[in-house]
């Protein structure tokens, strides 16, 4: 078939290349300027290398991106990580239409952090979803799901790099040509079951040590490695990455105050919070590289007893 993608970084290229390897035309590839200082697009990169026309607009509303997509020719146009806005002239171009890719299972988790809420939120199983783009925002008819579990201790880059990219490509495949055979179907979203989430960021990414061990325990897994669930300590900011969650199984097993560090030992520290405490083994200063919690508490000079969060 003839394939038109539009993406970019590592998940545009992945998708790009198992086209080819396959056997299959990649006629255009639609591509996001990169930003000043930014590093390079590996999808651009590997397009240019195959001498492949690569067309990177600022958005693909203009006349200049329709035409583009027109004089492609494709019978399919595949959308792979795509954070510009794509207008039904554009995407109803190609002669089958376009998919798009997003990693959970629509309609819940609509939204640019789609991977780290579910985590977040505590779910056991998320997935990728294979869809028809319309105007509004991951809310087209469903072609294709695949489900993936998530374990208790899995973070954001397990549940991706480990299960969401490699579902989503072979995922892609398999919809193109479903979608090309005629032999597709499409369900509409179910708005009675839908959500939207907004981007993970600093603001929700910030722990609140008065919060069920488990809220922080999945807040701390679900944003690593980004965005960093974060914490202060004596007005000094750290990110915590990886980490481990003990409940307390009696009256009186959570030690000392919520949000206190209850001990340091060889490898971490440990932080008390409402049902048990979060032991911390991996951490990042505000200016520095990742380093062990416990090489932190000897580097700061810390204690049992003084709080984070202050």
């Amino acid at each position: 078939m003839k394939v038109a993608i539009i993406g970019q970084q590592d998940f545009g290229k992945a998708v790009f290349d198992a086209f080819l390897e396959r056997g299959d035309e990649v006629v255009g590839v639609f591509t996001a300027p990169e930003k000043n200082g930014a590093k390079p697009d590996p999808l651009r990169l590997a397009v240019q290398e195959k001498q492949i026309k690569l067309f990177q607009l600022p958005n693909l509303e203009s006349e200049e991106a329709i035409m583009a997509m027109k004089s492609l020719g494709a019978d399919i146009a595949v959308m792979a990580y795509v954070e510009q806005f794509a207008p039904q002239e554009f995407v109803n171009t190609p002669r089958c239409g376009t998919i798009q890719y997003h990693p959970s299972l629509l309609p819940k988790y609509r939204g640019p952090s789609s991977i780290n809420w579910p985590i977040i939120c505590g779910e056991v199983e998320t997935g990728v979803t294979i869809f028809r783009p319309v105007d509004g925002w991951d809310e087209g008819p469903i072609v294709l799901q695949k489900t993936a579990k998530i374990n208790p201790d899995d973070t954001l880059g397990n549940v991706y790099f480990d299960k969401l990219f490699p579902l989503g490509v072979q995922a892609l495949l398999e919809a193109a040509d479903l979608v090309v055979a005629g032999k597709h179907t499409e369900l509409v979203q179910d708005e009675s079951k839908a959500s939207y989430e907004g981007w993970m960021r600093a603001a929700e990414s910030k722990i609140n040590w008065s919060n069920h061990v488990n809220y922080v325990y999945n807040l701390i897994r679900g944003c690593n490695p980004a965005p960093g669930a974060w914490t202060t300590l004596n007005g000094k900011k750290i990110h915590i990455f990886e980490a481990k969650k003990h409940l307390s199984r009696t009256f009186g097993g959570t030690k000392g105050k919520i949000g206190s560090i209850s001990e340091i030992g060889e490898r971490s520290m440990t932080i008390s919070a409402q049902g048990g405490q979060i032991e911390i083994i991996t951490l990042r200063p505000e200016s520095g590289a990742k380093m062990s919690a416990a090489d932190y508490a000897r580097q700061e000079g810390l204690s049992t007893g003084e709080l984070l969060g202050n």
